[in-house]
């Protein structure tokens, strides 16, 4: 077996070459970059590779080595973050998501927050379930020590984490999640009006059938103390989810999480009920669990001249080789704490999703909000959760099932021997799928040209690379096309654009709401955890879109739902308005 060529270039754009030499190529003492990308992808395979050994002494680990080492560099597929960072490294932890419990008292919470750092050290981003502390005014007592309910340990885990960086490079992401039934329901709606307080957490109201048919009916529901489920009060159940709307359209705090949708795919309920979801949402865990993800480049996976057309041979290889990839990466990860390394092992989670789903469409020729791109997304989802279950099951007669396979869904007449509880997970992908120069996750394009401002302050420029060459093919590319953009000008108000490109170029904030969630619908159906996705709405939306946007979420058997107004933060990552100077800079360049 020849060895694959180390010093091949992959395909990286100048965003992408910053971002790896700022965050994850080795540095030498001094502080240099020791190592090219390439090395790093080299890096990254060979550590994956030797978990074959624990299965086949005789394994051909150079093979396997090239094998994920291509996948990798032609961009094809690329792990989380600490993958990349962590990979035969000191740290060794190359996982992404964490839910760590928190319990109540003083001691607890100390320990919570020192489990917290660790796992923020060396990587992760945590999700917190608060809804079983008790309520702020119950004062619960354990001898002389006491809390103040959810809302004050939430601030104090923020502040306690907030100087420390996810693997030294950025800063923690953090979901705090509250059930809709807890006494400090409102308190925690509002927890964000502080623009100062949680600046690293992001806030979900976890939301039941009894509430929503409460809603439904137009009364009231019940609030209950979560240690003995002694009803506390009632609420309105309309007004609660006014104050939720209020918010979320005032500052894009609380998302809306739906617990019952999320029990119901539990696929081991042998262990009890699932605590909670990772710090993006994207992933459902128990208490301790972790799950390293991974993501297909969708805009790689085509073939054909002209209009393309969905490769699905490639697309199955690349899922199979993704999937032993992402269960290797359980055997040879060096776990922040023994609790989650036992929990992680015991089901053997795993969360394959894809990213550049909307450079996909636009290089078929489909326009994101049409028909005919939802049946895109149903039967190509369809296509890579079966393909994984596929694999996993293989993995699972060659190695073993998970240990918590009896009394799973998976133990019946004919059921999968599956090595892993769940295979499918749909992430944001902010890092990889800048990285691999293509669109985030299944979001649509966000604009042809936007400012991305990342956590080093610096702000990057994206070019939509298929849009400049639609615009040189159809001669419609000049400067001054690129300045109205860079100012925020709307692709749909230029007159020189033909309509057949404003069509195809549709951006999020211009995509009417309802398609957002039926395209998140049409993934969710055929995914194993959660789909991460943001309904992007413009300035000018109503309260009245935000509340009919949560409701049809529902409908549509969303497991959560995040939406965010354009300006309701005074500082966004993404921004259609770029700079002058940033803008003046690419030109004179090109």
């Amino acid at each position: 077996m020849k060895t694959a060529n180390t010093v091949f270039a992959p395909p990286l754009n100048p965003n992408a070459i910053y971002i790896l030499r700022k965050r994850y190529l080795m540095k030498d003492a001094r502080g240099r970059v020791s190592e090219r990308p390439a090395e790093m992808m080299r890096r990254v395979a060979r550590v994956v590779s030797q978990a074959e050994l624990i299965y086949n002494k005789k394994a051909d680990t150079a093979a396997w080595e090239n094998s994920f080492f291509n996948m990798i560099a032609h961009l094809d597929f690329l792990p989380n973050s600490p993958t990349f960072l962590n990979a035969g490294r000191l740290s060794g932890q190359l996982s992404s998501c964490f839910l760590l419990p928190v319990e109540d008292s003083i001691d607890t919470i100390s320990a919570s927050l020192e489990e917290a750092t660790l796992v923020h050290l060396s990587g992760g981003g945590i999700g917190f379930n608060l809804s079983h502390i008790p309520a702020e005014h119950e004062r619960f007592v354990k001898g002389t020590k006491d809390i103040r309910g959810p809302i004050a340990i939430m601030v104090t885990l923020s502040t306690s984490t907030a100087a420390v960086k996810q693997g030294g490079i950025r800063q923690g992401c953090n979901i705090a999640i509250l059930d809709i039934h807890h006494p400090d329901i409102m308190a925690f709606i509002h927890a964000k009006n502080n623009s100062v307080l949680l600046p690293n957490f992001y806030l979900a109201v976890g939301v039941t059938e009894d509430f929503i048919q409460a809603l439904k009916n137009g009364t009231d529901y019940d609030l209950s103390n979560p240690l003995t489920s002694e009803i506390m009060g009632r609420q309105n159940a309309a007004e609660v989810f006014k104050q939720i709307v209020d918010q979320t359209w005032k500052t894009g705090d609380p998302g809306v999480i739906f617990l019952d949708r999320i029990q119901q795919d539990n696929p081991v309920p042998n262990l009890g009920k699932i605590a909670g979801v990772s710090g993006c949402g994207e992933q459902m865990l128990f208490p301790y669990e972790s799950c390293n993800l991974g993501s297909i480049n969708l805009a790689r996976m085509l073939k054909g001249k002209g209009k393309s057309e969905i490769d699905y041979a490639k697309v199955g290889k690349t899922v199979k080789l993704a999937v032993r990839f992402l269960d290797n990466i359980i055997d040879i990860n060096r776990f922040p704490l023994p609790q989650i390394e036992e929990a992680t092992k015991r089901t053997r989670k795993i969360g394959l999703g894809v990213m550049g789903f909307a450079d996909m469409l636009i290089q078929m020729g489909v326009p994101y909000d049409s028909q005919e791109a939802l049946q895109i997304a149903e039967e190509l989802m369809g296509f890579i959760n079966d393909t994984a279950h596929e694999a996993s099951a293989e993995l699972g007669r060659n190695r073993g099932v998970f240990p918590a396979f009896e009394g799973s869904i998976y133990a019946r007449l004919g059921g999968l021997s599956m090595r892993n509880a769940s295979c499918t997970t749909i992430a944001p992908t902010g890092t990889i799928s800048l990285i691999a120069g293509c669109s985030n996750g299944i979001e649509p394009l966000f604009a042809p040209i936007y400012a991305r401002r990342i956590m080093e302050g610096k702000t990057l420029l994206e070019i939509n690379p298929y849009f400049i060459t639609a615009a040189r093919q159809l001669g419609f590319y000049s400067y001054d096309l690129i300045k109205k953009l860079a100012r925020g000008i709307s692709l749909n108000a230029i007159e020189d654009v033909p309509q057949s490109v404003k069509r195809l170029f549709v951006t999020a904030p211009e995509i009417a709401p309802e398609w957002h969630i039926r395209m998140q619908a049409a993934f969710q159906r055929h995914t194993d955890n959660a789909v991460s996705k943001t309904v992007n709405l413009p300035h000018k939306a109503t309260r009245k879109n935000v509340a009919d946007i949560y409701l049809l979420a529902y409908e549509q058997g969303l497991k959560g739902i995040t939406i965010y107004r354009d300006g309701s933060r005074a500082k966004q990552p993404l921004d259609s308005r770029v700079d002058a100077k940033l803008i003046a800079s690419h030109l004179k360049q090109t």
